[in-house]
């Protein structure tokens, strides 16, 4: 059977978000994970859907690609087809003609796990290694230890305290309450969490929002910020930890995130929690002329 190219609509999040729950396994690179989707759903279930591409043969879902902004494609594939030559081909046809509707003409870039076949095929058509991001992984075979602050899991009714942190996290952010009930109305939020720690003085200063992928495999954080008013206090620490702990009560075996390398900050703050970096990973990226 012939591999297809689909742009799903809404009502096919929840069978992308089960798709890569499914393929989430310690070992392997964790390219996309259904929190990725998770935290992309704040823009709504018809912009995530939007951003979608899913590649089948025989009805089989065998890659996820999501669009995070017009000109990055984070893509991953069953690990069991990794090194799938129609498969790969497909994919690298796909990304490099922009009337293939997956990624535009010009400057961009694709995320895809350093063991897949297209990692190999990219670099012989003129794309070229991006800058290098940092996996860091915390094992939670062991209980976690205390964050040693206040923390609390948000509910419902208390989305505009995480809002309003994360919006304080990141220059530029235009998080809102609203955005915080699109992201928890998806399916991969159904046993995520939201977290924030309190300072002295019970002001909110960080958050974090966890998300498993089921019991027995890596969960992830996504996003995690600190506000701008409360930094170098360690409650990036502490809520780095609080997430890894709420991790493991809901069963994943480790927790992971990525950032880019030069971020030595954060790379920082995460090893301070526990977390261990691992190798280096690049995008490809294609420059405006390249084919």
């Amino acid at each position: 059977m012939a591999i297809i190219v689909e742009k799903p609509g809404a009502d096919g999040l929840d069978e992308a978000v089960a798709v890569l729950r499914e393929w989430q396994r310690e070992g392997t690179a964790w390219q996309l994970h259904a929190g990725d989707l998770g935290w992309f759903r704040r823009f709504g279930a018809e912009e995530t859907a939007a951003a979608l591409r899913i590649w089948r043969r025989d009805g089989r879902i065998l890659a996820v690609g999501l669009l995070d902004g017009a000109d990055l494609l984070r893509l991953t594939t069953d690990p069991d087809v990794r090194r799938d030559e129609e498969l790969a081909r497909r994919l690298a046809e796909d990304v490099i003609e922009p009337e293939r509707g997956v990624l535009p003409a010009g400057k961009v870039f694709i995320e895809a796990p350093k063991d897949a076949l297209i990692q190999d095929l990219l670099p012989e058509r003129g794309w070229y290694p991006d800058e290098p991001w940092t996996p860091l992984l915390l094992d939670l075979t062991e209980p976690v230890k205390d964050p040693g602050m206040r923390i609390e899991v948000i509910g419902p009714d208390q989305g505009q305290v995480w809002a309003d942190v994360i919006r304080a996290s990141f220059d530029g952010s235009t998080f809102s309450v609203e955005r915080w009930t699109a992201m928890a109305s998806g399916s991969a939020y159904d046993d995520a969490r939201c977290l924030v720690a309190y300072d002295d003085r019970g002001d909110a200063a960080a958050a974090v929002a966890v998300w498993p992928a089921g019991r027995g495999k890596p969960g992830i954080l996504e996003p995690m910020g600190v506000h701008r008013d409360h930094r170098g206090h360690g409650y990036g620490k502490a809520i780095s930890i609080a997430a890894a702990g709420a991790l493991r009560e809901l069963g994943s075996s480790s927790a992971g995130v990525y950032t880019p390398s030069s971020n030595v900050a954060a790379v920082a703050t995460y090893m301070s929690a526990g977390f261990e970096p691992l190798p280096e990973v690049r995008d490809l990226t294609r420059d405006a002329m390249g084919s």
